[in-house]
């Protein structure tokens, strides 16, 4: 059973320390401002909602407005009359997250302190709480910025680091919360996710952890640990564990004497019934229940699981070598990895569950069967990994650290600990969560700024990796994205198996993009603009146009420091595909939403033409946390660029494509990102001319490429060619824009209706 506490608190502020406030009994005493609040939410949310900040905080240039608050303490207020537990029962406060720096109340005692936005918070209170009466509950946050400038902070810690002057390493908050490329500074503090009483009844799971050991040639088998806290320990004697589940017209059940508090149980499961990702077979799910029959066979409890089954194996090389490699092979099989980076939902993450069903059916819609779920965020709540597990959607988890060297003290450790500890047990058991990853690219930033070995980090090296052995020994784990070891130092970044390709994003075809050796692309993208009824509602009106030197452009493009070039990068990449920048705004987001969606889908196709030797590329980014001028493809209010749809033909199971020139022409290919061979037919005509160019089939092996056809041309030529194509019964078309810039514009925006027409005919 569960009692919601969300809903309507009372909140207070005032600058950190200055009231001194030390008892909640000292709020009413005092001339404190309040206001009513919203739990989950932020504080900043709740100031625009009281008139004190502007309603809309990612308009214009308000965001900056909420900085003077970073060094204010708050403290939340919430009365409750809570139900009696049943016999046996405890009560447990939950807290879903808070960030950052808080203390609990309880009737005016302290009752627990924490310091990590990120992980759940419990509080046994079942002695604690008078039932039938009214109970008040304090939380007191303070700044994370104060609390952090007390902190010492080491020199390589300030020379490996996103920004300029940083306090973000020693507290465990969202990286990007103190500004980024994608996000603004926005040093929140609020009880982001949900609070609740928890009635744990007296019989329960202290956890119960699946695990897929095998597969045989007809049969697998899993194997359920688990530990069980049942009252006294002496009572953990010849119990009996009864399992039993069904996955569509499958059975498994199994019944097994248990002799201690902690044991394992082995059950077969039948090989069609494993959990596949995206484009390679279902995403199996077992619906499963659990019961506990205590020595007189009497059943003390029982509990439902939805769990899938699978094996998961990198395969990955230290460096760029003969026969290395990148890949996920789940059940053995190699997965060609297509899909997105998974950034911040909202600045304010308390919004965060009310974006996410619209971002992940973009992302199924869109095709990606991975997700990187990218350090510098928050880590996603169960609804979001559901979602992938329903739906075959791979996820690579980073740890939250990104674009920082950490603390290597042992206080620190110690933090770390804690999370990764509750981070792991609570998703561990999803059967799409296919990577532990240290972090975000602290290993190419210390190879960048220091003269020393990224593997100096003992965090990544030893804290982490020690930790997974013991709570989760069977899913890979690399240190770092990308991850640099040794010997790939020692050769240099030519010999690195992993990287993010982002580099000077100039044309996109250039050398940096095509000249990669990496087997894997982690990040990679392109800027594209939003479309212009985005833009009017975050830019004020005398503002939205023209963009040089735009403080409000520059802002929404993440620089809250007026650098105005993250903004003309747009203008750079409009200007080298097509020879000129226009001069009116439609024209402009049109050219520059183009210029995105053949970057994206170049980055794709390329990797998707060298199947052979490469395991995956993870695009930078789906969607926006807040409206911004960047490289996401889905805007903050959900609109959709160019990009979308050039994206979502690129990812197709199957897809029919061109090469990019050799020997005076292009050819035609067939990629096969599929568990099963493939018969394609193919037509591609030159859309200007009306010219058929080419016409062909041929079948290409699972998780292969096949050649199909030759078609000659020159570099001289421009033009766009309309490849249709037939697949395994299903018609879908795809685009090649040939020759070098700089292209027409009017020609090209011709060029891209006919192939959209095309497609609508299907």
């Amino acid at each position: 059973m569960e009692q919601n506490l969300n809903g309507r608190w009372k909140l207070y502020w005032f600058p950190d320390s200055s009231r001194q406030v030390a008892e909640p009994e000292k709020l009413c005493e005092m001339d404190i401002p309040s206001a009513e609040c919203t739990v989950p939410g932020n504080v900043e949310l709740d100031l625009s909602a009281a008139g004190v900040l502007p309603e809309d905080l990612f308009r214009g240039m308000n965001i900056l407005e909420a900085e003077k608050y970073e060094l204010y303490e708050w403290w939340y207020e919430r009365s409750f009359v809570p139900e009696a537990p049943q016999d046996g029962e405890s009560v447990i406060l939950t807290f879903g997250a808070v960030d950052c720096i808080a203390d609990y109340y309880l009737n005016g005692r302290l009752i627990g302190h924490s310091e990590n936005m990120f992980i759940e918070q419990r509080f046994d209170v079942t002695e604690k709480l008078r039932y039938g009466e009214s109970n008040t509950l304090h939380v007191n946050i303070k700044s994370a910025v104060a609390h952090a400038n007390n902190e010492r902070i080491e020199p390589l810690e300030l020379s490996v680091s996103w920004l300029t002057s940083s306090v973000s390493q020693v507290v465990r908050k969202a990286p990007h919360s103190y500004g980024w490329d994608i996000m603004p500074r926005a040093v929140s503090a609020g009880i982001w996710r949900g609070v609740s009483l928890v009635y744990r009844p007296k019989y329960h799971f202290k956890y119960a952890y699946f695990h897929l050991c095998g597969i045989g040639k007809e049969k697998s088998e899993a194997e359920l640990v688990f530990s069980a806290e049942m009252g006294a320990e002496n009572a953990f004697t010849h119990h009996r564990m009864v399992i039993k589940g069904s996955c569509g017209g499958h059975e498994i059940y199994r019944d097994a004497k248990i002799y201690s508090c902690a044991g394992r149980v082995r059950f077969e499961l039948d090989s069609d019934t494993l959990w596949w990702p995206k484009n390679y077979g279902k995403p199996n799910m077992y619906d499963l229940t659990v019961e506990m029959y205590g020595a007189d066979g009497r059943l003390c409890f029982a509990e439902s699981f939805r769990q899938g089954f699978r094996t998961v194996e990198l395969f990955r090389t230290e460096t760029v070598c003969d026969g290395g490699g990148f890949e996920f092979r789940v059940n053995g099989m190699k997965i060609m990895a297509v899909g997105s980076n998974w950034v911040p939902m909202d600045a304010y993450h308390s919004r965060d569950a009310q974006r996410y069903a619209r971002a992940l059916e973009l992302a199924e819609d869109i095709g990606c069967n991975i997700l990187r779920c990218w350090g510098g965020n928050v880590y996603e709540d169960t609804e979001f990994f559901d979602f992938c597990d329903e739906h075959g959607i791979m996820v690579w988890q980073d740890f939250a650290m990104a674009c920082h060297f950490y603390p290597q003290t042992p206080e620190f450790f110690a933090k770390l600990e804690e999370e990764v500890t509750a981070v792991v047990e609570k998703l561990r058991n999803h059967p799409s969560l296919v990577l532990w990853c240290g972090d975000n690219e602290i290993d190419s930033m210390v190879s960048m700024f220091t003269p020393v070995k990224p593997s100096v980090n003992r965090i990544s090296r030893e804290v982490i990796p020690n930790l997974l052995r013991r709570l989760d020994p069977f899913r890979p784990y690399i240190p770092s994205s990308p991850y640099i070891s040794d010997e790939a130092y020692a050769l240099g970044r030519d010999y690195y198996p992993e990287e993010h390709l982002w580099g000077p994003r100039d044309y996109f075809k250039s050398s940096y993009y095509t000249t990669s050796k990496a087997y894997f692309v982690s990040e990679t993208g392109y800027h594209g603009c939003p479309a212009r009824v985005s833009i009017e509602k975050f830019i004020d009106k005398d503002k939205v146009w023209p963009y040089f030197d735009n403080e409000q452009w520059i802002l929404h493009a993440s620089e809250q420091h007026g650098d105005p070039s993250r903004t003309m990068l747009m203008h750079r990449q409009v200007d080298e595909l097509f020879g000129r920048v226009p001069e009116d705004m439609d024209s402009f987001v049109t050219a520059s939403q183009i210029s995105q969606a053949e970057a994206k889908k170049f980055f794709i196709e390329r990797v998707r033409a060298q199947m052979d030797r490469m395991g995956g590329v993870i695009w930078w980014n789906l969607i926006d946390g807040w409206p911004q001028m960047s490289d996401a493809v889905v805007d903050y209010y959900y609109e959709k660029k160019l990009a979308y749809n050039y994206i979502r033909r690129s990812s197709r199971p199957v897809l029919a494509f061109i090469g990019e020139m050799e020997d005076w022409g292009h050819p035609v290919l067939i990629s096969n990102s599929t568990a099963k061979p493939s018969r394609v037919s193919v037509k591609v005509t030159d859309i200007a001319s009306g010219e058929t160019v080419f016409t062909g089939e041929g079948e290409a092996e699972p998780n292969s490429n096949a050649r199909v056809g030759f078609i000659p041309l020159m570099y001289s030529r421009k033009g766009m060619f309309l490849i249709e194509y037939k697949a395994d019964g299903i018609r879908a078309v795809n685009t090649y824009l040939y020759g070098m810039p700089g292209f027409e514009l009017d020609s090209y925006i011709e060029w891209m209706r006919a192939a959209d027409e095309a497609e609508s005919r299907l």
